[in-house]
């Protein structure tokens, strides 16, 4: 018998186990089978009095029995330090990594379900994030779910990051009793938002796979960690030996660094955005380049709902989402989608958004659109003679930075007024290098009048910059279909090599963001040849080094080799070459 069948049979004999517990019936592990007879495992919160409710569901691979403030204590610690409003009105017992805590939401009316995801946790099962098997194991839930005498057939899809990715990914296949999804700080391209920003490979996913995925493989079982409330295995019941742990899941490290262009393996992770129809909040985060605010807001422009709003945010990762602001935003949503509350939602503005301040001071507006409709997209030109930004095209003699350095950085004059800058950038260059390819790392930044970055607290890093963006040269090439002024689309698909001394033009995307930039501030736009990088700040049980951009690194040297992107690059100023900045300014209202 082969891990995988061994895995199966194992834990598909285990029987659901029911208690009632802190005003709720708790079922422990309940069976969900799946198409392939495949048994997945469930815990489901809900209500004791007997009735049917409407479900909020997630699923994944992080473990539902592991406790928050234990898997990831210090994320906790730091949350409800500086929210003590999360900890308040519940045991928090019941707190999951990235997912609703029931007790703030069963004596609503709802029913929580939490599924562990094929091959973690407490579900055997070959181990294959964001694949299309695990996406059909999605739908069976949800369609579970609708059919159990305790539900009232709408299921809902709220929780962060990972259990918000697959909503996009799940509702392309449109499951009959999917009412309502609330992707909070979920990407959705899964090449352009995870794998290969701007075609450069992000080291991401080989870290985060061990680091978060893999120490609660099913199977991990006595060598991993317990339940506090059950105290059985949260990766378990059973324990495999390491060889068949490794058999047992794939290598979404390995598999993305072998396919440097998009394609099927990409497609087949990333939404049809055509498909999407259900009622949707797609809610971002300012602070989240590198990985999340890019898929909320191109999910939230291109699914087909015709019912859909955007809310964007700045802060943690996890604040956010437990605050009493976040939970009380969820629960007038599917409130008004789930029960058929007349709760105002109707008066919900299209986009809401929390305009950020230096200080992270955040003013809540009303929007009804994005981009802005009255957004001045306007040019801010580089000008290499004193390497400021200039409203006039500027000619001059090339600029050059070292390949892999810290680049160059054009600066603003001083404002004289506040300038605010919301939504999408875009930048263009003539760069040309002394190999076949390049790599070209833009930073939007804001210096205070001492000429000091201001940084923000970002969703996975404490002190981030205003905006990112990746572009390999080699990989210009436009969709001019898809591309607009304000946000390039580079289809990926092919290799356009360097002619070494050439230069050529880039169009660049770089990230949405927002911010009110003061009077007598300036900003900037950094080229660079390298990932963005400050002093850093030393966070107690971080899971990497806390340097401006958290995990989403690009220095892997087999996608990187020295001898492609270890030279000289150089920027162009002359023969009609204007390089620009475009950002979206948008001017004061009355």
């Amino acid at each position: 018998m082969d891990s995988t069948s061994r895995a199966d049979g194992v834990d598909s004999a285990a029987s659901a186990e029911q208690v009632v517990a802190d005003g709720m019936v708790i079922e422990w592990d309940v069976p969900i089978e799946m198409d392939d007879g495949l048994v997945l495992r469930a815990d489901v919160f809900r209500p004791i009095q007997d009735g049917r409710y409407p479900v909020i569901m997630a699923m994944g691979p992080y473990a539902k029995g592991l406790a928050f403030q234990e898997g990831y204590k210090g994320n906790w610690d730091r949350m409800v330090a500086a929210y003590p409003e999360i900890a308040e009105g519940t045991t928090n017992k019941y707190q999951n990594w990235e997912e609703v805590d029931p007790e703030k939401w069963v004596p609503d009316g709802y029913a929580c379900v939490r599924v562990d995801s094929r091959g973690a946790g407490r579900s055997p099962g070959y181990l294959d994030i964001w694949s299309p098997r695990e996406n059909q194991d999605f739908f069976h839930c949800i369609e579970w779910a609708a059919e159990q005498e305790w539900s009232s057939g709408r299921v809902g899809l709220l929780g962060i990051s990972y259990y918000a990715m697959n909503q996009w990914y799940v509702a392309s296949l449109q499951p009959p009793h999917l009412s309502a999804i609330c992707v909070w700080e979920g990407a959705a391209d899964y090449y352009r938002d995870l794998c290969r920003h701007g075609g450069i490979l992000s080291e991401f996913l080989a870290g985060w796979f061990p680091r978060q995925v893999l120490r609660v493989q099913h199977g991990v079982g006595e060598r991993g960690p317990r339940s506090a409330v059950t105290g059985k295995p949260v990766a378990g019941p059973e324990t495999l030996t390491e060889a068949e742990l490794a058999a047992n899941h794939s290598d979404p490290g390995g598999e993305v660094r072998a396919r440097p262009l998009d394609g099927d393996y990409y497609r087949e992770r990333s939404p049809k955005y055509d498909r999407i129809t259900v009622p949707l909040l797609s809610s971002g985060n300012w602070g989240g380049q590198g990985l999340h605010p890019r898929g909320n807001i191109e999910g939230y422009l291109s699914a087909a709902s015709e019912q859909k709003w955007l809310e964007m945010h700045g802060d943690t990762h996890f604040s956010p989402f437990y605050s009493n602001r976040g939970v009380a935003l969820q629960k007038r949503f599917f409130g008004h989608f789930l029960k058929g509350e007349d709760n105002g939602w109707e008066s919900q503005p299209p986009v809401q958004l929390q305009v950020r301040h230096p200080g992270e001071r955040f003013v809540p507006r009303a929007e009804n659109e994005w981009p802005l409709a009255r957004t001045q997209w306007t040019k801010f030109y580089l000008d290499p003679k004193d390497r400021s930004l200039s409203r006039e095209p500027v000619d001059g003699e090339p600029v050059q930075y070292a390949a892999t350095g810290d680049g160059v950085t054009f600066l603003s004059p001083t404002l004289t007024e506040d300038v605010e800058i919301t939504g999408p950038v875009a930048a263009k260059l003539f760069l040309s290098s002394d190999t076949t390819d390049a790599d070209v790392f833009l930073v939007l930044q804001v210096f205070d009048p001492d000429g000091e970055e201001v940084v923000f607290i970002g969703s996975n890093d404490p002190r981030t910059p205003v905006g990112l963006g990746w572009l390999r040269a080699s990989q210009r090439k436009l969709d001019q279909e898809r591309t607009l002024p304000y946000r390039p689309f580079h289809p990926h698909d092919e290799v356009w090599p360097l002619e070494p001394g050439q230069p050529v033009e880039l169009d660049v995307e770089i990230w949405p963001t927002c911010i009110v930039v003061p009077a007598g501030y300036r900003f900037g736009l950094a080229v660079r040849g390298k990932d963005y990088e400050n002093d850093g700040v030393d966070v107690p049980g971080a899971m990497y080094p806390m340097k401006g951009t958290g995990p989403f690194l690009h220095g892997d040297p087999t996608d990187r080799p020295a001898d492609v992107f270890g030279g000289t690059n150089t920027l162009h100023f002359s023969g009609g070459r204007h390089p620009y900045v475009l950002l979206p300014v948008i001017p004061p209202t009355a």
